[in-house]
């Protein structure tokens, strides 16, 4: 009789099998570094490499392309989550694990890879 958390070695081989051919449809987030600008009151926080995280349904979130630092300043990384065709909620997670709102966002008709909020401007390219 087999011990009841060892497994027969077919089985082994079986398991491992269905977790190497799950991995692609696990690691289909094609993560990525893109060209970004983040405009905050005015100012550019960021203007160079950082890393696109593509999530369903076109979110996404920027970190630094060097993930060992933050985006910018105390903040780690920016989603920008689709709430509808067009708009978006854009929030900030910081060093201290605060999740910010930073508010709602417009995909600019001008350049559909920035998105508009009243005082901040996400670009990824």
């Amino acid at each position: 009789m087999t011990p009841p958390l060892m497994m027969k070695p077919a089985a082994g081989a079986a398991l491992l099998l269905a977790l190497a051919s799950a991995a692609p449809a696990l690691g289909e987030t094609k993560v990525r570094v893109v060209d970004c600008r983040i405009e905050s009151a005015g100012k550019v926080e960021v203007s160079g490499k950082c890393r696109f995280i593509p999530d369903d349904g076109g979110t996404f979130t920027l970190e630094n392309a060097d993930q060992d630092k933050p985006l910018y300043g105390e903040i780690l990384m920016v989603t920008v989550a689709i709430v509808s065709p067009g708009k978006a909620e854009v929030r900030g997670l910081t060093k201290a694990g605060i999740n910010s709102r930073w508010g709602e966002a417009t995909r600019s008709t001008r350049d559909p890879a920035c998105w508009d909020g009243s005082d901040f401007k996400i670009c990824a390219r």
